[in-house]
């Protein structure tokens, strides 16, 4: 494994870098104390009575984690058998991706340890084994799929070689039919052009393409379990429902078992065969997940349940005025290709014209790909584009970078991961305040702290809370940070960019509901870009439909959610299961 530690460090073997970092042996000597009281989990005692472990692919027994002072799991059981497809469920700080990771001790062994618990694999203890044997299972014999591709997939190598590394290391193919390999696994992961995909880097793979990318590491060894951590969060609904249906089609041709961490219900209702239930570390209910999502008998799967986003949007009058107006506006990016190194034109955006008035919130939905993220990048000007762009009737796109400047206070835009677009050196008071010390230097201290008082109060975050760092919050809290920054300057047009798309559903349904508020309150106007579009039909005005860098189509919400017209939308709709 020494090639795997000083070289490449794929998208799999990115475990062995992990368990370098204080897994295997050294936990299960310093952090691992058996026996120690805990607080009683009335959810997973019927387990521990019927659960021989040893019959089971995967038993987890008792387990316990623990950061620092903080009991993040609490004596939870739960087993996979062969074939089979269990999901742990729960919202952020559960404690289901804390479990998970347990299995191949990819924590923080530096801060956590397991008071108690005990995991049998095939037979065999593996908490607290030794480096070498944890490096031996992952990655070969357990296969992981993580929610964030971009940090695990090595930035400075092609993705081909990142597959292809893994299988030689594990499995000793040739490079010939390790690349074969490789390709036919993109493939199989509907990933477009693979030939040209394994001589891709991840940066240049939209979210879904690197989310898909990762999945076919992970199948690269034939693993098999799949421990698949929010595997579809970053995927648009046919890519999403493409991604399941591979995964169970793997499930039935090779009986791999799968164990699948997420938040999406809708998911874990369409996939699973048994459910588990966690909250605040402790799994309250589980079962066969017929029965758990037609007769939920704890409270807080039933409140799981419910969360999802709902409501409509109020109507906007008809003397709304226009705040943002597109006309055949473009996007091309330029790479190297052609003869004698000629310049290749790949055009992302085509010719899409829109109005987007005050109050209004426009909606774009559309797959990994088409163009969406794009488009609000250059309204922004943040990438090079063609064709007028008009803010309150004014062209801005013809205007100097110091023109701009002033015009960026009222033009904003909110990041997908708020945790990579918040400094993590600035503290939660900094962070709000950036904006106003930029753009209203005016300010004295006190009038800028009110301000940011202010701006946290509108979004739910409690004021006192501004000496913390972003790593001290939730993904919900940092998405609300996201807004407080951006709100603090009280702009009148804000890009949405998939906003809630790795948020769970209560917290989806929160922010949709303080989005809306907050709109109503301020009159700002949005382009919300998301793939979710039970989300999109709960705030927006309107929608546009986009495939290809085209509008496919385009109308009211209530039209093109009940009445779409082209074959595209109706795909998209069925896909997400709400046509």
């Amino acid at each position: 494994m020494g090639k795997c530690r000083a070289g490449l460090s794929s998208g799999i073997d990115y475990f062995a870098r992990m368990g370098q970092g204080g897994g295997g042996s050294k936990q299960g000597s310093a952090g691992r104390t058996l026996g120690q009281e805990k607080p009683a989990n009335a959810g997973t005692e019927a387990i521990r009575k019927r659960t021989n472990m040893s019959e089971h692919l995967l038993s987890v027994e008792d387990l316990s984690v623990r950061f620092g002072s903080t009991d993040a799991v609490k004596g939870t059981s739960f087993y996979v058998d062969r074939g089979e497809i269990v999901s742990i469920v729960g919202e952020s700080g559960s404690g289901k991706s804390a479990s998970a990771l347990s299995v191949l001790q990819l924590l923080p062994y530096h801060i956590a340890s397991h008071p108690s618990g005990t995991i049998i694999f095939q037979g065999q203890e593996i908490l607290g084994a030794s480096d070498r044997d944890m490096r031996r299972l992952r990655g070969n014999e357990i296969g992981m799929i993580f929610q964030e591709p971009m940090t695990s997939l090595n930035p400075l190598h092609t993705v081909g070689r990142q597959i292809v590394e893994t299988m030689r290391i594990h499995r000793g193919l040739s490079v010939k039919d390790a690349e074969a390999e490789a390709t036919a696994l993109l493939e199989r992961v509907r990933l477009p052009d693979p030939p040209g995909k394994m001589l891709a880097y991840p940066h240049e793979l939209s979210g879904g393409q690197r989310q898909r990318a990762m999945i076919a590491m992970a199948l690269a060894n034939k693993p098999s379990l799949l421990i698949a951590d929010e595997p579809t969060t970053a995927l648009d609904v046919t890519a999403q429902a493409g991604i399941l249906e591979l995964l169970e089609e793997l499930n039935r041709e090779t009986n791999m078992a799968i164990l699948l961490i997420s938040h999406d219900l809708a998911i874990v209702e369409k996939v699973a065969t048994r459910v588990y239930v966690m909250t605040q570390g402790n799994v309250v209910e589980e079962g066969p997940a017929a029965q758990i999502f037609s007769a939920p008998e704890h409270t807080y799967t039933q409140h799981l349940i419910q969360a999802r986003p709902r409501g409509r949007p109020p109507e906007l009058p008809v003397t709304a005025k226009p705040v943002l107006e597109l006309k055949h506006f473009c996007i091309n990016y330029r790479g190297r290709g052609g003869m004698f190194g000629s310049s290749k034109v790949f055009q992302a955006v085509k010719g899409v014209n829109l109005q987007v008035r005050e109050g209004e919130a426009l909606g774009v939905v559309g797959e990994s790909g088409s163009g969406k993220t794009s488009l609000g990048l250059g309204i922004l000007r943040l990438i090079e584009s063609e064709g007028p762009i008009l803010y309150l009737g004014k062209r801005i796109d013809n205007i100097s970078t110091q023109e701009l400047k002033p015009l960026r206070k009222n033009l904003q835009i909110v990041f997908q991961d708020p945790y990579s677009s918040l400094s993590p050196r600035l503290s939660l008071r900094d962070i709000v305040a950036e904006g106003l010390e930029l753009h209203e230097s005016h300010l004295t201290p006190e009038e800028v702290d009110e301000r940011v008082r202010q701006a946290l109060e509108e979004v739910g975050l409690d004021p006192e809370w501004t000496r913390r760092y972003p790593h001290e919050f939730s993904g919900g809290q940092r998405q609300r940070i996201s807004l407080a920054r951006v709100q603090v300057l009280k702009p009148t047009f804000v890009i949405l960019d998939e906003p809630t798309s790795a948020l769970d559903m209560s917290v989806q349904a929160q922010i949709v509901d303080l989005l809306r508020a907050l709109q109503q309150k301020h009159k700002m106007s949005y382009l919300f870009i998301s793939h979710d579009l039970a989300v999109v039909r709960s705030l927006c005005h309107s929608v546009i439909v986009m495939k290809d860098g085209d509008v496919v189509e385009s109308g009211s919400a209530d039209d093109v959610f009940h009445r779409p017209q082209a074959p595209y939308t109706q795909e998209l709709l069925a896909a997400a299961m709400l046509a």
